[in-house]
């Protein structure tokens, strides 16, 4: 079987529906989608194969939910080529922001380019072939550290520690997806874990994707981490759809029923900073 046959085609979102009505918080940040175009190359080996869900099929989910603003995170399929993200970022520059992927050795002079462009952070994937590892931010980070962006992290439990020292270590934020893919069913030491990490001052995690976190079919896992987290980390927790939600190729959530259930697991009185500020601060600080 070739690599490209080994790629299997993602499941396309599903039809939007909100007849609930549901509309998050005013100002609202998705601080994790993603976006596709046909006719852009996939790196090869990769892990999936996308649906080309572009720019237009996130604005129709924005409008629907609410989401003021968004920030479009460079998928592993696309490797080093951010073409299609900054292309969208173009499309609407005071509404979107992006993270890239970038050689190590990315001179400062592309990364003012880009920062100019609205991106503000770098992508660390060790989860998907096409993505860049750890080694890369002993070139990258003093750069980009120059012009205020973080580095977002694709890890897993097991990286959680080594986040915060690395943080720590080159003085710079960093941003870990899908709450570290904890078992939420069980996260124990885990959970431990992303709690030091968040004292540190320098980590922040999404509450996004909890469909990617094993839980019981109620996601009462999901709805306990976080509500533990939002006690004394709400400040450090961001909110993302994960739209189209790749990778998933045997069944699809329902974008309300994960508008809702993140509306329900944050404590009301933690909205604005999960749903709001935090994300201002990170994304738009300039």
């Amino acid at each position: 079987m070739s690599e490209l046959e080994a790629a299997a085609l993602c499941l396309p979102p599903r039809p939007l529906r909100n007849g609930g009505d549901l509309r998050l918080p005013p100002g609202t940040c998705d601080c994790h989608f993603h976006v596709f175009a046909p006719g852009a190359p996939l790196t090869n080996p990769r892990s999936y194969t996308p649906r080309m869900e572009t720019l237009a099929g996130w604005l129709a989910l924005a409008d629907s939910f609410g989401i003021a603003k968004g920030v479009l995170v460079q998928p592993s399929v696309y490797g080093l080529d951010n073409t299609v993200l900054l292309d969208a970022l173009a499309y609407a520059p005071d509404r979107l922001r992006g993270i890239v992927v970038i050689p190590p050795e990315t001179p400062v002079s592309e990364i003012a380019r880009l920062d100019d462009l609205g991106v503000r952070g770098v992508r660390i994937n060790l989860r998907n072939k096409g993505g860049v590892g750890i080694d890369a931010l002993a070139e990258l980070a003093p750069r980009i550290r120059t012009f205020g962006w973080h580095v977002q992290f694709q890890v897993g439990p097991d990286a959680i520690g080594a986040v915060a020292r690395l943080c720590d270590q080159y003085e710079i934020d960093g941003v870990i997806d899908h709450l570290a893919f904890v078992t939420l069913d069980a996260p124990e030491t885990a959970l431990e874990d992303l709690q030091r990490g968040l004292d540190s001052g320098r980590v922040f995690t999404k509450i996004s994707a909890p469909y990617r976190l094993k839980d019981n079919s109620s996601n009462d896992g999901y709805r306990s981490v976080v509500q533990k987290l939002a006690q004394d980390h709400a400040n450090r927790l961001v909110w993302g759809s994960d739209w189209p939600h790749t990778e998933l190729f045997d069944a699809m959530p329902e974008d309300d029923d994960l508008v809702a259930l993140s509306l329900a697991a944050v404590p009301a009185q933690s909205h604005d900073l999960v749903f709001t500020q935090t994300a201002k601060h990170l994304y738009w600080s300039h």
